[in-house]
């Protein structure tokens, strides 16, 4: 469930819908900057719905690959949540929106 979450909020940055950066190549800084994105989106939409998160062990490789970011550049993390939170937002909204429409055909 928590991976399919994660890969929600990187689909947020589709150009239709959020339209982040999401060129990077696996290893560069717009890669660990997208991942870190997603998983501080899914870690919000985990609140939200009241899903707990368990650490799993590739948790620790993306970690690494924030570090030197995250050492070097201040406003990375701020950047990073503020897109996390527009991602969470929107996923959370879209679910809505799918939840109403599944009601009304329903009916």
């Amino acid at each position: 469930m928590l991976c399919r979450i994660r890969h929600n909020a990187h689909s947020t940055g589709n150009k239709n819908r959020l339209e982040r950066d999401l060129s990077g190549k696996f290893g560069s800084e717009k890669y660990a900057f997208e991942e870190l994105v997603a998983e501080l989106g899914s870690a919000m939409i985990c609140g939200t719905i009241g899903l707990e998160q368990k650490p799993r062990e590739d948790h620790a490789q993306y970690i690494k690959g924030w570090l030197t970011r995250l050492r070097s550049d201040n406003k990375f993390i701020i950047q990073a949540a503020s897109k996390a939170q527009k991602a969470a937002d929107y996923a959370l909204e879209s679910a809505a929106q799918a939840n109403q429409l599944l009601a009304v055909a329903a009916e």
